[in-house]
C-alpha cells in the first residue's frame, strides 16, 4: 500500500480525534464546566479503529497498543450512555473483534509471531519503549475515567482524565518527533491545548 494512503489513514484519524476534542470543548465553554458528549465517544471509536490501522500499516506497535487498550473502554463508555446497543448487531461483533484478529493473523503472511509485535528495523528499541511508556501513560487516563465513570453508573470526564492526557499528550509529542511522525504530532499539538483548558475549567468548577 503507499504511504500517501497510510498517511491518509492516521491524518483522518486524528481529524476525528481533534473533532471529538472540539466538540466536546465548544459545549463545555458554553455551560463552563466539562462536558461528556455522546458524539465524543462516538468518534473516538471510529478515529480508534483508523488509527490501530494506520499503526498496523506502519509496523509501529506503539501506535496500535495504544488504541487497542483505549478501543474497548471507548465502547464501554457508549454502554453507559445507551448508544452501543443502537448500532447494528453484526456491526458491534465486528467493532469487538477486529483488533484480535489484526494481532493474531495479520504479522508474518497471516501466521501469528509475538517477536515481530516488538520488531521494527524503522525504530530503535529505546524508541519505541519510549513510545510505548508514552502510550501507556496516555491509556491510563481512560482507564481512570472508566473506573470513575463506573462508580459513578454514568460517562463523566474527571480531572484526573485531563491531568493524564496532558501528560501523556507531552510525552507522545517527544516520541512523534524523534519517530518523524506528522499524525502523531499534528493530533497532538491540538489535543495539548483542549487537555490543558479543561484543566482549568474543572478547577474552576471544583471551587
Amino acid at each position: 500500500m503507499s504511504d500517501w494512503i497510510i498517511y491518509s489513514i492516521g491524518f483522518f484519524a486524528q481529524i476525528l480525534f481533534s473533532a471529538r476534542l472540539l466538540i466536546q470543548w465548544i459545549q463545555s465553554e458554553k455551560v463552563k464546566k466539562v462536558l461528556t458528549p455522546i458524539l465524543f465517544w462516538q468518534l473516538s471509536l471510529i478515529a480508534s479503529f483508523l488509527l490501530f490501522v494506520y499503526g498496523w500499516l506502519r509496523n509501529d506497535f506503539a501506535i496500535m497498543l495504544g488504541q487497542v487498550l483505549t478501543y474497548f473502554i471507548y465502547i464501554r463508555n457508549l454502554q453507559l450512555q445507551g448508544s452501543w446497543q443502537k448500532l447494528h448487531k453484526f456491526l458491534r461483533i465486528f467493532l469487538f473483534v477486529f483488533p484480535a484478529l489484526i494481532v493474531v493473523y495479520s504479522f508474518n503472511n497471516n501466521q501469528f509471531d509475538v517477536a515481530l509485535l516488538f520488531r521494527n528495523e524503522n525504530i530503535p528499541f529505546w524508541l519505541l519503549l519510549l513510545g510505548s511508556i508514552a502510550q501507556l501513560i496516555f491509556t491510563l487516563r481512560f482507564i481512570y475515567q472508566w473506573i470513575y465513570s463506573e462508580k459513578q453508573k454514568e460517562s463523566v470526564l474527571p480531572l484526573g482524565f485531563w491531568a493524564l492526557s496532558l501528560t501523556g499528550s507531552l510525552l507522545i509529542l517527544i516520541y512523534a518527533v524523534l519517530r518523524k511522525d506528522p499524525v502523531l504530532f499534528t493530533g497532538h499539538i491540538f489535543g495539548s491545548i483542549v487537555y490543558t483548558r479543561n484543566i482549568f475549567l474543572s478547577k474552576n468548577t471544583a471551587s
